[in-house]
């Protein structure tokens, strides 16, 4: 499967196939694309694996339009809508491998629905030290 044309709608990416299917990709997967101009989106070249934007660093394979999950759910959404929360940080708070975890946010791995509980309790706890805090 080959992408022929790409466009970009509602923090989304499009691809027309070869063979006439239009898939999308969500663009919390590219934040380099994400925040990007239409001039800095427009800027990019297609080659034998995917489309590739040189000015802004950013990578999009053709095989990554048929992935599962187009669109990030659960802590994956939550993170990448998120970035200022460091995910690094709760790893290291819930005592799990920070490559695991990196797996989970950008959804190349899925937690136990026990172990996305206990990673959105953590955030929550987080949360209520950030309110009890008097600076």
């Amino acid at each position: 499967m080959k992408i022929t044309k790409i466009w970009f709608e509602n923090d989304r990416i499009y691809g027309l196939t070869d063979d006439g299917r239009t898939l999308w990709q969500s663009l919390l997967y590219y934040k380099h694309l994400l925040y990007a101009t239409e001039e800095q989106r427009n800027d990019y070249e297609m080659s034998e694996e995917g489309i590739h934007w040189y000015k802004l660093d950013e990578d999009v394979s053709f095989e990554s339009f048929e992935y599962d999950d187009p669109e990030p759910v659960g802590i994956s959404k939550f993170f990448l809508s998120h970035p200022e929360i460091n995910a690094s940080a709760i790893a290291r708070r819930l005592g799990i491998q920070q490559s695991l975890f990196a797996a989970y946010i950008n959804g190349t791995k899925k937690p136990s629905k026990e172990r996305e509980e206990l990673i959105l309790n953590e955030i929550r706890a987080l949360g209520i030290e950030l309110q009890n805090t008097s600076w």
